[in-house]
């Protein structure tokens, strides 16, 4: 039915069991509450990750500035002259100078390769900057793929889920890196050795490099195989994880069901799944010493063994000393590295960017309209969790109509679980209705500029720098007089006084301090269309009138996802989510109309009942009658207890 005028009046909406956002965010979230190991099983049926959209990221991030890539082969070159100088120039310091009796030409040469390393160390710091250069950007879109695909999916509220996210993004981020020293490292490193071996002897070539090549390919064919048992352990490390994770959470009540061998033998068996995931990945890892021993030492054992050989060929002792100069000092290390940084980390970059690119939603596109106002119009939304084609089969919002007209201030309300902060991410455009439209001065809430609104959730933002800087990040060049009002209105002046005017450390503020200074920097910002989603949850009842004040004073519209009752009480006009359907009107209409809503004000019937809208904090209970809402002990009046 449609929504009637304001006394009491219907939004059409559905259903909206506590329960159901978190179901489908559990099944498609790689680290969701069902454990780490979901995706796993999802790709064994499925297939794997799609390999050309895994490509796609890396070239992307490769070749996002091709002339940092330009610059760091330049560099590369430079790190590794100790790689082509080393042998040659130890070869000379034998031959030309030490074992011919002229030691001044030996030391010449030696120091020619004290100045090879000079200037390697000077590249390997230029080296380090511009792999930087390319890494960081590359964390950077994961972070933000991770973090709006979590919002679109509706995992804010699992913060554990979105924190092993953004670790996953650290270690692909750090394996990236990796791979790309190694892989950099044993290229131009390779090339090096053998313009410098084909310099000294072309005899001593073939001894060298052939062993090189047969150990490289025996790596590459086990690398298949070392992938997979990898994947294998990282999933049965993170399931036993969550499994001890789960049992430590839930001690008290295992103890109280008595489910203590229960629990013991389940988490047990997770262990013994992981124990068998690293004998089977121990015993392919041996296929890497294998490879080590034929391409790093094998060498050295043909250089030897082929010693009377080569010396028969003219070779001398010098030019087989600078042979095996290059094999120990500078071949042998980078495929050591090449060995260990393909099999760790070029592994391990897999198995987490995997997960990351199946994690649902792509990152939420920046709208860029102007809205004509901030009139928001909801039309027949509906919108469950999941992705296409996996929907929840209950919608957590379905059918509502609403109009909240500019300069509005709306009191949200209902139990916890409810989808008020579902209706908060329509509106603020970072979840799309499957169906229905939302719109912001007529233009779709997801393609509104981010200048026009301001979400702000329980979570509060503080970053490092100063009181100022921070209150002004959303509104740079706001007159400072501005500034200082903001921090009055927000009480804000004793944190003021407390810095004076230095830095601020986000650990040391208390959470409430943390909104307070959200809730100024906003109040500065020029959005129009704010929506506080428990954004006062962890002030004072006194601060949190202070700061709905300030903001139903400010141009615009306000929408209060409401946690006390209060908040309700200060709002033009209510908008009580009750799980079959929604009515709005003011806060004596929900009183008249609304069993839930007059249940959370401590309205009830019969002898001793409250005026409507009364807020008791020390309640009169009748003889005969349990406690009703507005006696309960605590914080009274929360609207989500």
């Amino acid at each position: 039915m449609k929504r009637r005028a304001p006394g009491g009046a219907d939004a059409r909406r559905h259903d909206t069991h506590a329960p159901a956002p978190a179901a489908p965010a559990a099944r498609t979230t790689p680290t969701g509450p069902t454990g780490p190991a979901a995706p796993a099983t999802h790709n064994e049926a499925g297939g794997a990750l799609d390999g050309a959209e895994a490509r796609r990221v890396l070239t992307r991030a490769l070749l996002r500035a091709p002339s940092r890539l330009v610059w760091l082969a330049c560099w590369s070159v430079a790190e590794t002259l100790p790689a082509l100088t080393g042998g040659y120039a130890i070869a000379r310091a034998v031959d030309d100078g030490f074992a011919a009796g002229r030691p001044g030409t030996g030391l010449i040469w030696l120091g020619v390769l004290a100045a090879a390393w000079g200037v390697a160390a000077l590249a390997a710091r230029q080296v380090l900057l511009l792999i930087a250069g390319i890494v960081e950007p590359f964390r950077d879109d994961l972070l933000e793929r991770v973090v709006t695909g979590a919002l679109r999916a509706g995992r804010g509220g699992d913060s554990a889920a979105v924190a092993r996210m953004n670790h996953q993004v650290e270690l692909a981020r750090d394996a990236f890196g990796a791979i790309i020293t190694v892989v950099r490292t044993f290229v131009f490193t390779l090339a090096g050795v053998a313009v410098g071996l084909t310099t000294l002897a072309a005899e001593v070539v073939p001894l060298v490099l052939a062993p090189v090549a047969l150990g490289l390919g025996l790596f590459l064919v086990s690398l298949p195989a070392l992938a997979r048992r990898q994947r294998e352990f990282i999933v049965a490390d993170e399931r036993t994880a969550a499994a001890v994770a789960a049992m430590a959470g839930g001690l008290r009540d295992v103890t109280a069901c008595g489910g203590e061998a229960r629990v013991a033998a389940s988490v047990g068996r997770e262990i013994s799944r992981q124990a068998g995931a690293a004998r089977a990945l121990a015993r392919v890892t041996a296929s890497r010493t294998l490879s080590l021993a034929v391409g790093g030492w094998l060498p050295v054992v043909l250089l030897l063994a082929g010693a009377p050989w080569l010396v028969r060929q003219g070779v001398t002792g010098g030019v087989i000393l600078g042979a095996l100069t290059y094999v120990m000092q500078s071949l042998s290390p980078a495929l050591g590295g090449l060995v260990q940084g393909l099999g760790v980390s070029g592994i391990r970059l897999a198995v987490t960017l995997e997960r990351i690119l199946h994690a649902p939603g792509p990152p939420v596109p920046h709208g860029d309209r102007e809205p004509g106002g901030v009139r928001l119009e909801l039309r027949g939304v509906r919108f469950a969790y999941g992705e296409p084609g996996h929907k929840a089969p209950e919608p957590v919002i379905d059918g509502l109509d609403l109009d909240v007209p500019e300069g509005d201030h709306l009191a949200v309300v209902g139990p916890s679980g409810i989808g008020k902060s579902t209706l908060a991410a329509l509106v603020a455009g970072l979840l799309t209705p499957d169906d229905g439209e939302v719109l912001v001065g007529g233009v779709p809430a997801t393609q509104v500029s981010p200048a026009a609104r301001a979400l702000i959730p329980q979570e509060a933002y503080v970053f490092p720098g100063t009181l100022a800087e921070n209150l002004t990040y959303l509104a740079p060049g706001t007159p400072p007089d501005r500034v200082d009002e903001a921090v009055a209105a927000f009480g804000l002046t004793e944190l003021a006084r407390r810095t004076g005017g230095g830095p601020l450390d986000p650990a040391e503020l208390s959470a409430g301090e943390r909104q307070l200074v959200a809730l100024a920097r906003t109040y500065l910002s020029p959005a129009r269309l704010v929506v506080l989603d428990e954004a006062t949850c962890h002030l004072d009842p006194a601060a949190e009138a202070r700061a709905e004040a300030a903001f139903a004073a400010r141009p615009g519209t306000v929408i209060v996802v409401a946690h006390r009752i209060s908040s309700a009480l200060r709002a033009r006009r209510v908008l009580v989510m009750d799980g079959t359907r929604v009515r709005l009107g003011t806060h004596e209409e929900m009183v008249a109309s609304s069993l839930l809503y007059a249940g959370l004000v401590g309205h009830w019937e019969g002898p001793g009942r409250l005026p409507a809208g009364a807020v008791a904090q020390d309640a009169e209970i009748p003889a005969g009658r349990g406690p009703q809402p507005a006696a309960l002990g605590g914080d009274l009046d929360r609207l989500d207890a």
